[in-house]
């Protein structure tokens, strides 16, 4: 950003989905122009053993990426989501696209964090779980079901719909800036 920057904000890369790709890009310009730092770390991550595994190997590359000292913020993309327990135990400020509602320490990662953050997902994404996504709704918990949008946030069939609900999400991250 120009001038002094708010904090820094880090995009967390789904598996296959890196911070170049729509969700992320746009989050990070809308990040940008209401004045954080970026940063996006570059994984590749390794093949899935156990959910154990992963959520550590998550951490490790997260914990490297957050800044030492200074405001930060999370964003996480699906795989990326797995930083819940992360921001949660550092009261770090967070929006999950496309969050792993179906893995436990993902929810309760959410559900123990004090700080503010924003859930979005699709109705047609099998790892959104539509009810446990309602349930964290609350003070400072704001949740986004996009109808329709797969993981990817595109509606089969529908290329149009799949572009309106990238522009859906972008609104919903900028209000929540």
């Amino acid at each position: 950003p120009d001038g002094e920057a708010v904090g820094t904000a880090v995009l967390v890369p789904g598996r296959g989905y890196p911070a170049v790709a729509p969700l992320l890009f746009f989050t990070g310009i809308a990040l940008l122009q209401r004045g954080w730092r970026v940063e996006h770390p570059w994984w590749d991550p390794p093949a899935h053993e156990s959910d154990e595994a992963t959520l550590a190997w998550v951490r490790g590359e997260v914990e490297r990426a957050l800044p030492a000292s200074g405001r930060a913020l999370v964003v996480g993309k699906s795989l990326g989501t797995l930083a819940a327990p992360v921001a949660a135990e550092r009261s770090l400020p967070a929006t999950w696209l496309t969050p792993v509602l179906d893995l436990f320490p993902v929810v309760e990662g959410i559900a123990a964090n004090p700080a503010p953050q924003l859930l979005l997902g699709g109705s047609a994404d099998d790892l959104w779980v539509g009810d446990v996504a309602r349930g964290l709704a609350g003070k400072t918990r704001t949740v986004v079901e996009i109808p329709e949008a797969d993981h990817i946030m595109l509606t089969p069939g529908d290329v149009t719909r799949g572009v309106e609900s990238h522009v859906d999400v972008s609104r919903a991250v900028d209000a929540w800036l």
